[in-house]
């Protein structure tokens, strides 16, 4: 198995970095997506954010259900085994990163009839899929934007649901199917469908550093990673820990961080200035300004926080205006300077 990058090491995309985190403390904001130029370090934080997250308590079952779940979030055998007095045993597991690969047939992301034991036993059995795997941890898409349509439909139920059906040959299987949803992808290769669009939490911009001394860290960061990566993981562990610290201790608080009305009216102003279809870009606006808080370690969400996060919540939600050439970023930075001040 690969060593990944330390998540520490990465230089510069402070956007990015800031969304992953915000999104690890908070799954329910829905997940990132990432946009920007080949070969600026979006898959390398991505998978070195992963490595990082602390080991989460799971029942020993297929799916890694979680204890503290009620009943409708956990798989039926360990449904059953609770109403039994019996529950499974529990263990610590590593968060997983699953990646779904663009050439991936249905069958691979959704599961479907365990072959080899319908042929050697006769049995139907079900075989989980990558959304199985995912659950409780991060789908990663590179290229999400080149994502065939009937994957797409296919996750789109899945993460309106947190749960997936799958009905064929025979089967009909429901199992939990909730995890952070991360896209990659460059736009010029394509657009991404608006439907899956939407349904990302927060959508960050990556560009291709123009100064000088951040582009020569880069490299020289990345070369010493390639000669020795185990000594290199092990010089950044310390800076990677205080990462993990500050997750852990984000996740703590975040139930406790309170938003005030006034709070509430700001992001509500800002959704109407800039046109928002529905609620769920306020809705997610909220809670990506509570975990910033909460990832600071403040008790209220205030004016600060949406400012700060305004951009990466809403530039994904924004209607096209043909009467305004500016990109959906400045329109965003524009609104929020116009209510709040710079």
């Amino acid at each position: 198995m690969s060593i990944p990058f330390p998540f520490s090491a990465v230089v510069a995309q402070e956007e990015m970095k800031r969304s992953l985190l915000i999104a690890a403390i908070d799954p329910s904001i829905g997940g990132v997506l990432v946009f920007g130029d080949r070969g600026t370090g979006k898959s390398t934080a991505i998978r070195g954010l992963a490595a990082l997250l602390p080991k989460m308590q799971a029942y020993d079952c297929t799916y890694n259900c979680d204890p503290d779940a009620g009943d409708d979030a956990v798989c039926a055998d360990c449904r059953e085994k609770r109403a039994k007095g019996n529950p499974s045993k529990t263990r610590k597991v590593p968060v997983p990163v699953v990646d779904l690969p663009l050439g991936a047939t249905e069958d691979r992301v959704i599961g479907a009839l365990d072959l080899e034991r319908a042929l050697t036993k006769g049995e139907k059995a079900f075989e989980p899929g990558l959304l199985a795997r995912a659950h409780r941890g991060f789908l990663y898409i590179d290229e999400v934007n080149l994502l065939e349509d009937h994957l797409v439909d296919s996750l789109l139920d899945v993460a309106a649901s947190g749960e997936n059906l799958v009905e064929r040959e025979g089967l009909s299987i429901r199992h939990p199917a909730r995890f952070v949803l991360v896209g990659s992808g460059n736009p010029e290769e394509g657009e991404l469908r608006p439907q899956l669009q939407d349904r990302f939490g927060l959508s960050v911009e990556v560009k291709t550093p123009q100064d000088l001394p951040t582009r020569m860290k880069v490299v020289r960061l990345r070369d010493e990673f390639e000669r020795d990566p185990n000594a290199f993981v092990q010089k950044w562990k310390s800076k990677d820990a205080k990462i993990r610290k500050l997750i852990e201790k984000g996740k703590e608080v975040l139930k406790t961080v309170t938003v005030p009305d006034a709070t509430l009216e700001d992001a509500g102003r800002l959704c109407i200035k800039l046109g928002t279809d529905g609620l769920r870009g306020e809705l997610t606006l909220i809670r990506a300004a509570r975990a910033l808080a909460a990832l600071q370690g403040d008790t209220e969400v205030t004016q600060t926080h949406l400012k700060a996060i305004a951009t990466s919540a809403l530039r994904h939600r924004l209607r096209r205006d043909p009467l305004d050439e500016s990109g959906s970023t400045s329109r965003v930075e524009r609104a929020v300077a116009e209510l709040f001040g710079s």
